[in-house]
């Protein structure tokens, strides 16, 4: 199995109710997350991505962002949700890094 990149794209200024993520990244809850994945510009990719985040996040609403690469090869799908948790964010992005679909998540 090819090795994934994993890596949460911003830090957040750190409250009395921030969960530290890290040495120097920490994330207060709720908050707006865009979590980013690359694959194969197809659909079992996206229906995939789409199939995990719904079991992760249930009804709440996702909204979706489609960027094909220049050579339509690839695709960048960006779904920005509210995060509840760090094990939640965890949770989704081992799901996601599992699938052999997936080329990278961001």
């Amino acid at each position: 199995m090819a090795h994934r990149l994993v890596h949460y794209p911003f830090q957040l200024i750190p409250t009395q109710t921030s969960i530290m993520a890290d040495s120097d990244t920490c994330f207060t809850f709720p908050c707006t997350f865009p979590l980013k994945v690359m694959g194969q510009n197809n659909e079992a990719f996206e229906a995939a991505v789409r199939d995990v985040l719904q079991r992760h996040l249930g009804s709440s609403p996702v909204t979706y962002a489609r960027r094909p690469s220049s050579g339509g090869k690839y695709l960048s799908l960006t779904a920005t949700f509210t995060a509840t948790s760090r094990e939640q964010l965890d949770a989704l992005y081992r799901e996601l890094n599992g699938l052999e679909l997936v080329v990278m998540t961001l």
